[in-house]
């Protein structure tokens, strides 16, 4: 493989951030590897950069729910020595009560939003650690910290993203890699058809475009945030809920019960 140009991948690339992160990549320079399931999408977007900017585009149509197509990601992920960044943006949204909702959907969105996110960083991390240099954005969700009803399986899949994120920041720290996690709230995409939610029954102020959205990820990665909540107004208050959550550490792992369990 050439070493000679910067290449980013970029899951769920068809629509909405993806697209937007396809399109912000390009322009920065990188050559791209584009992975979705709608192979039409993919090569219409990619004859799109390829005449807009000139970058070299490639496509890889998948499922990465699929353990034979994911596996196609995952050895362009190992092999390819000029990937330097990986957008895991692909995932999908399910909002019902888990009282009357199916189990095998279920299953589908945690294959997607946590096992496919988990499979292809852990094949593209040797890699980028091998070479010294390169970026891992994790998409979560700002449904991993403000948890509804109706989002059991979807919070609990985002907020394994943030975590997981922050676990990997640890292990890196000491790395030039670097990885961030976004936390977007409300975004205008297709992500919310079929998902039992209705977008425009939110109000106008509460909804983002895709493009500000990564527009507003990449200033943050650029600014070296770890987290970045694309519409939070003070980055100060994410850093005093952490610091609150460490505030925590100290006394979750002790010899005895606390005192209020004891008699």
């Amino acid at each position: 493989m050439t070493t000679q140009n910067k290449t980013a991948v970029v899951t769920g690339a068809s629509a909405g951030l993806g697209t937007a992160y396809a399109q912000r990549l390009a322009d920065r320079g990188y050559d791209l590897i584009l992975v979705a399931r709608n192979a039409g999408r993919l090569e219409k977007l990619a004859a799109d950069i390829r005449g807009r900017t000139g970058r070299a585009v490639d496509v890889i149509a998948a499922d990465l729910t699929d353990a034979a197509q994911i596996s196609v990601v995952e050895e362009r992920l190992r092999t390819d020595e000029s990937i330097e960044v990986l957008i895991n943006n692909a995932g999908g949204g399910l909002f019902t009560p888990l009282a009357v909702s199916d189990a095998a959907a279920s299953e589908a969105l945690i294959n997607l939003n946590v096992t496919s996110l988990t499979r292809l960083t852990t094949a593209v991390l040797p890699g980028l650690t091998g070479r010294g240099r390169g970026t891992v954005v994790n998409i979560s969700s700002a449904l991993a910290l403000n948890i509804l009803p109706v989002s059991a399986v979807y919070s609990g899949t985002k907020s394994y993203v943030l975590t997981f994120t922050q676990a990997l920041q640890q292990e890196l720290a000491e790395s030039p890699v670097v990885v961030q996690a976004v936390l977007p709230g409300a975004v205008r995409t297709e992500f919310w058809d079929g998902s039992g939610a209705d977008l425009e029954a939110f109000p106008d102020e509460w909804i983002m475009s895709a493009e500000d959205t990564v527009d507003a990820a990449l200033a943050g990665l650029d600014a070296g945030e770890p987290v970045t909540i694309p519409s939070l107004p003070e980055i100060s208050d994410w850093e005093s809920f952490e610091k609150a959550r460490q505030a925590l550490v100290p006394n979750l792992s002790l010899k005895v019960p606390a005192a209020r369990y004891r008699g």
